[in-house]
């Protein structure tokens, strides 16, 4: 009996982690739509009643998956927020935002570029808000539709560029993002002091 209970305890975060890992490999290979919670089940061996332990819908497995990069991409939106001027709370969160691009590739490619996990964001008012806050800190550097394409350019370019299977240091990858993105944006790089 002792055992069973320790089983049940001891292991559910790491089945919970799994289930969530497995989430964000389907999600990115078949889509959020193309996943169903018996290919989750199927991916990792486990029955689909061993899920439902842990979640009872594919959306709230989708929540679970989303909810750390929206907490911190919502801490990066309040601290360039924060900053004074259009320009330096722009690039506040373009840096904010690669380097979450670089240290999560797959939760930014997630939750950047399927249409099915979208659909699921619109339905959280609170991460909507938080997502227009974010394009909003970009967008205004060139007022009116030309700054909103040149916002999503930039997003949808760090998402699509921090590569999991690359072979780059993240810290060279995090300054090549930035740069990239600057330019786009015609924001001019910062002056170093030291």
């Amino acid at each position: 009996m002792s055992a069973v209970a320790v089983a049940t305890t001891s292991p559910a975060p790491d089945t919970r982690q799994r289930l969530i890992d497995a989430a964000i490999t389907l999600f990115i290979r078949h889509s959020f739509a193309g996943t169903s919670l018996q290919m989750i089940a199927d991916e990792l061996g486990f029955t689909k009643a061993a899920i439902y332990h842990h979640f009872r819908t594919r959306e709230q497995l989708l929540t679970a998956v989303l909810e750390p990069i929206i907490d911190r991409l919502t801490a990066v939106v309040d601290d360039a927020e924060r900053q004074r001027g259009v320009h330096a709370r722009a690039d506040r969160m373009l840096n904010g935002y690669a380097r979450l691009a670089v240290e999560s590739p797959m939760l930014i490619s997630v939750l950047a570029s399927d249409p099915s996990v979208h659909t699921v964001l619109k339905s959280n008012r609170e991460w909507t808000q938080m997502i227009s806050r974010q394009m909003t800190l970009l967008a205004d550097v060139h007022p009116g539709p030309g700054g909103f394409i040149r916002a999503q350019f930039v997003f949808a370019g760090i998402a699509g560029s921090a590569d999991p299977k690359r072979n780059a240091d993240d810290d060279w990858l995090h300054r090549e993002l930035v740069d990239a993105g600057r330019r786009a944006l015609g924001l001019r790089t910062p002056r170093r002091t030291s």
